[in-house]
């Protein structure tokens, strides 16, 4: 005999799918970082153009095409993935515009208000049931981010546009009726006139096509993996776990995005910083030992077969 598992049971590859998804969006700040002589929009559009073409060697590879046209003949998955096209196209254009306008402390905010968010929408839009201990780990984290938002008063619309952006696109992505590569083809090519005639606008007025020197091209040119491999990870990710849990794996980005701040770039970090986080980490740690509990709770009560 044996017990049924449980169907809340935490799904591994959803989960190694997540953590490596917000690993690789920590470490961002760093590509950034290298092109900060590029322009933030002609950035963008980089991302957007090479995206696309990696998009499609990875369709063609995978003999994709049948996916793409069945999605296409629907008129509610077009009309969703044109607007989560919308939402990461803003995401992406505010947090560049962040990093190279001095404000990192609010676009780095915004990742730390994302998790709540997308903790509450997985409460009340996707009704994923919350412990009385994760809405526990929910207040300590929001009383921890409270102490980043107070420094970061100034430019908070870029905080809250950017969690609102990236928390909406994730839970389009979560419902659409595309799988991962399929999704971020179609709103990806979505993209792609707007931001081909933009550098066609940029190299008309006397811009190079690309950085104008040999390491920014390459730099350029690999921004469609940097841009693609972490989407996808993210939306298959979000596609086989609780948006809740996607919420608190959240927290891994912007803190490595503050290991790689202080100890790679030298910024500072006062005494509300490391309350800050500290409340962050306490909470995810009293999160994932709800889920944990629950899972254990409920593979208990199985009857057995």
């Amino acid at each position: 005999m044996s017990r049924t598992s449980p169907a809340s049971s935490i799904d591994r590859t959803g989960l190694l799918l997540g953590v490596t998804a917000y690993a690789a969006w920590g470490l961002l700040p760093i590509y950034f970082k290298a092109l900060k002589a590029v322009p933030p929009f002609a950035i963008v559009a980089h991302r957007i153009i090479w995206s696309l073409v990696l998009l499609v060697v990875l369709i063609s590879v995978t003999r994709g095409w049948p996916a793409i046209r069945t999605a296409l003949s629907n008129r509610r998955t077009m009309l969703m993935l044109a607007l989560s096209a919308v939402l990461i196209a803003v995401n992406w254009l505010l947090y560049v515009y962040s990093v190279n306008s001095g404000h990192i402390l609010a676009g780095s905010l915004g990742y730390y208000l994302n998790p709540l968010a997308n903790i509450l929408l997985g409460r009340f839009f996707l009704h994923e049931r919350l412990s009385r201990l994760q809405w526990a780990a929910v207040g300590i984290a929001a009383c921890g981010i409270a102490l980043l938002a107070a420094q970061a008063i100034g430019q908070i619309w870029i905080s809250l546009v950017l969690c609102a952006s990236f928390a909406s696109y994730g839970l389009v992505r979560k419902i659409v009726a595309a799988d991962a590569l399929t999704g971020l083809a179609i709103e990806t090519s979505f993209l792609a006139p707007a931001a081909a005639a933009y550098l066609v606008f940029l190299h008309a007025h006397g811009a190079p096509w690309f950085g104008g020197t040999s390491h920014l091209d390459l730099l350029l040119v690999a921004s469609g993996v940097i841009s693609t491999l972490p989407l996808l990870l993210f939306t298959a990710a979000a596609r086989r776990l609780p948006y809740s849990m996607m919420g608190m794996l959240q927290f891994l980005a912007p803190t490595l995005q503050l290991v790689i701040a202080v100890f790679l770039y030298g910024e500072p970090f006062p005494p509300t910083h490391a309350i800050a986080f500290a409340a962050i980490w306490i909470a995810l740690a009293l999160y994932v030992a709800g889920v944990v509990a629950k899972a254990r709770d409920e593979k208990v009560s199985q009857p057995i077969v």
